[in-house]
């Protein structure tokens, strides 16, 4: 790719292997809350406290990450989220109390999301930003995929706290290769360079744009039907194929391989073919719809497996894709700004629905997973409409 040729390369490699860290951290978590049942002598119930915290701490940081931005240069604003994140693992590390481990997630979310939302920012302002952001994303589905073998193997040994500290010290290098390597503050210009009162005006003008508040829903409703089906595929496979433990979890793992390999492959063969943003996201969102369809109505365990698979790979593209055409919805001043609220706020569907569909699994039967995501992919098709009708 030729932005990898030139000296933009060093740090959109660097961006790559934070987001294979979040992935790592994302897809460690599993193992890890099992062993920490365990240790705290807590129940699932409990041990999910955590994803409130984690998850207000990744809205804090999609709401401040734009003023960062403006404020400290992304160099600095990225070392801070590395920080943060550095400083959580370690105090982790440590074996912390319950209520400490709780109130450590606000810190470790911020971390995350605050990496997140600039790593975003800074791609969606390069050339070939659609490929750039596909592939960013990809990387975290390989972290996701490496995540519970290396989990695994640690516990299998060593107490869960040498997880945590060893995602901790990953990010060491990556800390010093943000301070090496990304811009500083930016020059002021214009309204900014003359009162500074624009900076504390970025949210409130971003939360009045509609068509950012309409992404921000979009995503959310991505973000959920993407963890509800990787949460509930497993019972659903076991429950309504009668399918053994090991090859249900073969089949999640495709799920998620699907939604890599869409993240690499989909967007390349787009811009081969010509197709824009717009028109190959709603090819997505058709593919997606018909692979749920696929599973709801198969016999077969092996046609469900194909879908399972093709499920995620159509999936893969359409977050990175909606982060690449940002700045067609609003200024260029608002768009780290923009960029943060829709990544913060795409945690809420990503803890609120996959919930729904525990939800309604539990009262009327796990066979509705699949209708659940096919209504989900329509809802998104309705809103996508009307976030390209808007843009600029």
């Amino acid at each position: 790719m030729r932005v990898l040729g030139g000296p933009l390369r060093v740090p959109v490699v660097l961006a790559y292997a934070a987001f294979v860290l979040v992935g790592l951290s994302a897809g460690a978590n599993g193992v890890v809350l099992a062993a920490q049942i365990g240790d705290y002598e807590v129940d699932k119930a409990t041990i999910g406290i955590t994803f409130f915290t984690f998850s207000a701490g990744f809205m804090l940081a999609g709401a401040t990450s734009g003023a960062l931005i403006h404020r400290l240069g992304t160099r600095y604003a990225l070392a801070v989220g590395g920080g943060a994140f550095l400083a959580a693992s370690l105090y982790m590390a440590i074996r912390p109390s319950f209520v400490g481990l709780v109130a450590v997630q606000v810190l470790a979310g911020y971390g995350t999301g605050l990496m997140e939302s600039v790593l975003n920012a800074y791609l969606t302002e390069l050339p070939s930003a659609t490929t750039l952001l596909n592939h960013l994303h990809a990387f975290f589905g390989v972290g996701a995929l490496l995540g519970p073998l290396l989990a695994a193997w640690l516990v299998g040994f060593l107490p869960w706290t040498a997880v945590v500290l060893v995602l901790g010290l990953i990010t060491v290098p990556l800390i010093i290769g943000f301070l090496a390597t990304y811009p500083r503050r930016e020059t002021a210009t214009g309204e900014e360079a003359g009162t500074g009162e624009a900076r504390p005006r970025l949210l409130p003008a971003v939360l009045r744009t509609p068509v950012v508040l309409l992404a921000s829903v979009f995503l959310a409703v991505y973000v959920g039907l993407e963890i509800g089906v990787g949460n509930w595929g497993f019972t659903f496979l076991i429950e309504e194929h009668a399918q053994p433990e090991l090859a249900a979890g073969y089949t999640v793992s495709g799920y998620w391989l699907g939604l890599t390999l869409g993240r690499f492959l989909i967007s390349p063969i787009a811009v081969r073919f010509g197709i824009g943003a717009g028109a190959m996201t709603f090819g997505c969102l058709a593919g997606v719809a018909a692979s749920a369809l696929l599973i709801w109505v198969a016999p077969v365990f092996a046609v469900a497996v194909a879908g399972f698979v093709l499920l995620g790979f159509f999936l893969g593209p359409i977050f990175p894709t909606a982060m690449a055409v940002v700045p067609n919805l609003t200024s260029d001043r608002l768009v780290p700004t923009a960029i943060g609220v829709i990544n913060g706020f795409s945690v809420v569907g990503g803890a609120a629905l996959p919930w729904l569909a525990g939800a309604v699994a539990q009262g009327v039967g796990v066979w509705t997973l699949m209708p659940f995501a096919v209504v989900l992919a329509l809802v998104q098709v309705v809103l996508w409409r009307m976030i390209v009708s808007r843009w600029r």
